[in-house]
């Protein structure tokens, strides 16, 4: 167990769920505005898109072993680290090649891809690479970048990059459908960022946190959160989305439990922001999942 521990650890394998989310909700788009896709090419999409995932935390795992950052976090489970290398000095360099290999395995896809698809894959997959390759060492200097980094790499390129590898084009459905999972995603890393604003500016991050206080951070997440659910409703007024796509507003109550809890309790301990930590996580794997449930269905229903 021990050397599955260090074998696994880096690639943070819970945090791996959000990318199967966001390659179905790419699907979803695809399967509503074509009737059908290639089975295999979403198998190869989901493949890419769980190397890139796994790249982007096993060299973050390293950078902020390297930095020293993880030595001084506290651990929690969506924050601080999975302590594989703290516990395991001597494997930093095993993180730092499953980061690099699984970044070359994604580019293997998107090279396939390239040549099926053509040179649009690019409009995605370049602004994806560069920030699973550059988010740990040179985005979270950057307190917008920072912010914004993780939700277009999950939303825009992701489920836009899986909708046009399976229509061969881009379409308005899945630029509306990538901006759930950009707000959702983006506000899993602010509300993440609680508990090690310290350790994080010790070691020279300057996200949005750092610069502009705990309040900042309060203020984006609710406004992230009136984002995502906003546009779906203005999708499905625009008569881009189905009906039955307004199912995933359902987690609107768990949204505004959440936001009410972090705007309470963003300056108390780790302990108390946890439950909120952990509900914010159900709303950004749910949501989506929901979304593109209902995407599905309206296509189903219209035969």
């Amino acid at each position: 167990m021990k050397t599955l521990s260090i074998l696994f650890g880096p690639m943070k394998v819970p945090f791996l769920l959000l990318t199967p989310v966001c390659v179905i909700l790419g699907a979803a788009t695809a399967y509503y505005t074509q009737g059908a896709f290639r089975m295999e090419w979403f198998l190869m999409a989901l493949a890419g898109g769980l190397f890139a995932h796994i790249s982007v935390n096993a060299l973050n795992e390293f950078e902020d072993f390297k930095s020293g950052l993880d030595l001084q976090t506290t651990r929690t489970p969506f924050s601080g680290g999975s302590g594989t290398l703290p516990a395991n000095p001597g494997k930093a360099g095993w993180a730092a090649a499953m980061g690099l290999i699984t970044l070359a395995l994604t580019v293997a896809v998107g090279f396939y891809f390239l040549l099926a698809r053509g040179a649009g894959l690019l409009l995605v997959g370049i602004p994806g690479v560069l920030a699973v390759y550059l988010y740990t060492r040179w985005l979270t200097r950057d307190p917008l970048l920072c912010l914004l980094a993780p939700g277009i790499g999950f939303g825009p390129c992701m489920v836009m990059g899986v909708d046009f590898v399976l229509t061969g084009t881009y379409g308005m459905v899945a630029l509306a459908a990538s901006l759930t999972p950009f707000f959702l995603v983006s506000n899993l890393l602010v509300i993440n960022q609680f508990p090690d604003l310290e350790p994080d500016a010790a070691v020279g991050r300057r996200h949005l946190m750092i610069v502009h206080g705990k309040r900042a951070g309060v203020i984006v997440y609710g406004a992230f959160l009136v984002g995502a659910y906003l546009s779906v409703v203005v999708a499905w007024l625009a008569g881009l989305f189905p009906a039955a796509a307004l199912i995933c507003l359902a987690t609107i109550p768990l949204a505004l439990n959440t936001y009410a809890g972090v705007s309470r309790n963003s300056h108390a301990g780790i302990e108390a922001l946890l439950p909120y930590m952990t509900r914010n996580v159900i709303i950004t794997l749910v949501t989506p999942t929901l979304l593109a449930l209902g995407i599905s269905a309206g296509r189903f229903l219209a035969g």
